[in-house]
């Protein structure tokens, strides 16, 4: 058996390794359009890959997708993130947990899972061909033709196929899925910070604050955790697990909306009063500078208060109800104006591709017989935090069993 892997990533690798455990007997080759192969592996998380999470339970994990929770759920039934821990340590590569749950090699270098990947295709005969573009898949009798636009001269038939192109910026990049009869979902950006270019908050930068909770005015969508002023405006985790799940929204708003924050989380107005009111009544006679009734960073502290225009000197007991209303609107419901986006360099991502009603629970295609597809170019997308790997380990290795 003959069996053509398209892509050199994550995805690519693992469904070529996992053809050669189902079938040690096939013939795989990868093909790989560029000069580097496992590129977006070498630079995730900073240089030293974000394996995966250890996230425990099967329902919480699948909930880390805004696109593609229901299908990996299943999906996580046969490979999921403990079987992608075991499937690294059992290989020599131990990983370890940082406190927010993303795993990492515990060498802190990426190179140790391209390595550990690029040895066991070597030892298991994976044939690797880099410089090919491919032009066309089609149908051919029993078997589907590869036409070469790069690096190969004539069309090569093969048994298998699996797809691992990663997601396409462009719809352009999927329409052979189209031609093939395939449904294709339009892509957009995914995980991205948020541009703000009129906000004052920018000389912030470097300023991080713990468990805020963020929304898109006029929508549904919200998100918590630590947020990152950055120099051109807002990042970190809330953000970019908001960008992830509002990103068709905020493509058809073009990036232009109004960013609700709550500074303190999903705490409601009487309580953020309450607290307060404890301030007045305790500490009268202290500023509201000094005397911060949030564990917030002194800068970012004294920066809400310019912004409720409470003088350094203001004292809590003399705080009367209107700058109290504007104390508690600017901590539970401050807007700040986005304009444009910025692409998450560590972890960037596409949602929409190939619609997940194309392809059946063993990634083969509906439309087209031993034609799988693993990874990016799936209607799949995490937030980030190692979901986005682990879809590619799950996906690639269940697409490399060939199941019919």
């Amino acid at each position: 058996m003959k069996v053509a892997i398209i892509g050199g990533g994550a995805a690519g690798f693992f469904s070529a390794l996992s053809v050669k455990e189902h079938h040690p007997e096939a013939e795989v080759i990868l093909f790989e359009k560029s000069q580097e192969l496992l590129s977006k592996v070498r630079i995730s998380g900073g240089g030293r890959c974000n394996v995966t999470n250890a996230l425990s339970s099967i329902s919480a994990f699948s909930k880390s997708y805004p696109r593609g929770a229901k299908f990996l759920k299943k999906a996580f039934q046969i490979f999921n993130n403990q079987d992608s821990i075991q499937w690294f340590e059992s290989r020599g590569v131990p990983l370890k947990v940082e406190p927010d749950g993303r795993m990492f090699p515990i060498s802190n270098k990426s190179e140790s899972i391209v390595e550990c990947l690029m040895n066991e295709a070597k030892k298991l005969g994976v044939q690797i061909e880099m410089g090919v573009s491919v032009g066309n898949i089609q149908p051919n009798q029993e078997q589907i033709e590869i036409d070469f636009i790069r690096g190969k001269e004539k069309p090569e038939l093969f048994d298998r196929v699996i797809v691992a192109s990663g997601g396409s910026p462009r719809r352009k990049g999927l329409e052979w899925l189209e031609e093939l009869g395939h449904q294709v979902e339009e892509p957009v950006p995914s995980l991205f910070t948020f541009n703000m270019p009129k906000e004052d908050v920018v000389s912030l930068m470097g300023v991080s604050v713990q468990d805020v909770a963020v929304s898109i005015q006029g929508s549904k969508y919200r998100s918590s955790g630590p947020l990152l002023i950055t120099h051109w405006g807002m990042s970190g985790p809330a953000i970019l697990k908001l960008s992830a799940f509002a990103a068709r929204e905020l493509a058809l708003r073009h990036y232009t909306f109004k960013a609700q924050i709550s500074w303190i989380g999903f705490i409601n107005q009487e309580e953020v009063l309450a607290e307060l009111q404890k301030k007045v009544t305790a500490e009268p006679t202290k500023t509201c500078l000094k005397a911060k009734p949030f564990d917030f960073p002194q800068r970012f502290w004294a920066y809400l208060l310019h912004r409720c225009n409470l003088p350094e000197n203001q004292l809590w007991g003399e705080l009367g109800k209107k700058k109290l209303d504007k104390l508690i609107s600017v901590l539970s419901n401050d807007i700040y104006e986005v304009q444009g986006k910025t692409t998450f360099k560590e972890e960037f991502v596409t949602c929409g591709g190939l619609a997940l009603t194309e392809v059946d629970a063993n990634m083969q295609s509906r439309r087209v017989s031993g034609l799988y597809f693993a990874g990016e170019i799936l209607d799949i997308d995490g937030i980030t935090g190692g979901f986005n790997f682990q879809a590619a380990w799950t996906t690639g290795y269940i697409a490399g069993q060939l199941k019919s």
